[in-house]
């Protein structure tokens, strides 16, 4: 449905990934799917589900500003 992905490059260290995505599912549920990590590696994720499309992009909205004013900065 919508993907974000952001990337963050530390002088010291390799460059790191942070993915938002939200997708429909199979219960009519809107799931937000995150995932970091170091680039070039498996990372990790997390999936929250909501009961529509307006709390999802809320939260998502939210991770997004939130990792933005940690220094990523979109890909």
């Amino acid at each position: 449905m919508a993907t974000c992905l952001l990337y963050s490059q530390a002088q010291s260290r390799r460059s790191r990934f942070y993915r938002i995505e939200l997708a429909l599912n199979l219960f009519s549920e809107v799931s937000v799917l995150r995932e970091w990590g170091m680039a070039g590696s498996n990372g990790q994720c997390a999936i929250n589900i909501y009961d529509n499309l307006r709390d999802a992009s809320l939260a998502a909205d939210k991770h997004r500003n939130r990792m933005l004013k940690r220094g990523y900065a979109r890909g």
